[in-house]
């Protein structure tokens, strides 16, 4: 068993987090990696109230272990917290913007509060907030990110922040990622779009098998994605999804997409709904070639980590 600051925060039995993807990590998949002994959260995003209102029942109904809610912190306001905490999560992770605004809020209802950040500025501020945990996510992530390294930034935002304890994101997908980052100085590890490709995690089996035969080479960052749905993200965030028709036709012409949106957004919406990933959109990070089956998330829990222990030992052999 693997023992660290994340496991004893919050009584794990593995140092693995489910990244709150939204509108993919819904109450269900939270629940089933909980269940596993690890830390679901759901994927609340902009904060839509009815599907936090869905998901956050089920999942306060199918776990008695520790479970949170992620929120994107530029999208959502008070209101939207403050329903968040009525299901009386054990965390919440904020990301993509200043948390000092929540945090005073989180920290009243009880709740641990989780920064995820793509910078060592970030980190900082993070801590300031009174983060109980720092998620270092680099570029290589599916969804929306920064422009840095995993590699580099998860033990320089394990010294800035220093004894904060900091699990690292961005490209990991196995037990061999999850033990790189304990010797990088981190105390877990977040994955998304190995759980993406989940039995319980929401969307179509479609989507779910192009993530099976996509490679990390055919991922890439783009504005476009957002631009079409109408969200204005803040400055230095991407999003990395798998190139397809729309993206190759767009990218690096946001300017004329926007001046076509009055057709191209509700061909884009009809393509989501029919599974049309020549032009939807489907998150993905660098590390999708190692998935290689939709598996059931306590699978997926037991098999990281279970690998990840068998690479420490490995490790500790070279050693003379």
């Amino acid at each position: 068993m693997i023992t660290t600051s994340l496991t004893t925060l919050f009584g794990l039995r593995y140092p693995l987090v489910l990244a709150p993807m939204a509108g993919v990590a819904g109450g269900r998949l939270a629940a089933a990696v909980s269940n596993a002994g690890a830390l679901g959260l759901v994927g609340g995003g902009y904060g839509n109230r009815d599907w936090l209102q869905r998901e956050l029942t089920l999942v306060r109904a199918e776990t008695e272990g520790p479970w949170g809610v992620g929120l994107i912190t530029w999208a959502v306001d008070e209101g939207v917290l403050d329903y968040a905490l009525s299901f009386q999560p054990h965390a919440v992770m904020l990301s993509f913007g200043d948390p000092r605004r929540f945090a005073p809020a989180i920290k009243a209802a009880g709740c641990k509060l989780i920064c995820q950040v793509q910078d060592v500025a970030g980190a900082q501020l993070a801590q300031e907030a009174g983060a109980d945990i720092v998620v270092a996510q680099g570029t290589e992530g599916g969804g929306h990110g920064g422009a840095r390294a995993t590699l580099p930034l998860v033990p320089i935002a394990v010294d800035a922040v220093a004894p904060l304890p900091v699990i690292a994101a961005g490209g990991i997908a196995d037990g061999r990622g999850l033990a790189a980052a304990l010797m990088l100085g981190a105390h877990g590890a977040l994955l998304g779009t190995r759980f993406f490709a989940s039995s319980e995690a929401l969307g179509s089996a479609a989507i779910k098998q192009c993530l099976i035969e996509a490679t990390g080479e055919q991922t890439q960052r783009t504005q476009v994605f957002d631009v079409v749905r109408g969200y204005h993200w803040p400055p230095g965030f991407t999003g990395r999804a798998v190139r397809n028709r729309f993206m190759q036709r767009w990218d690096g012409n946001e300017a004329g997409l926007t001046a076509a949106l009055e057709m191209e957004r509700p061909a884009f919406q009809a393509a989501v709904q029919a599974d049309d990933y020549d032009t939807a959109m489907v998150w993905a990070s660098e590390a999708v070639d190692l998935i290689q089956s939709t598996d059931s998330a306590a699978t997926l829990v037991t098999r990281i980590c279970a690998q990840a222990e068998a690479q420490l030992r490995a490790g500790a052999q070279l050693l003379s």
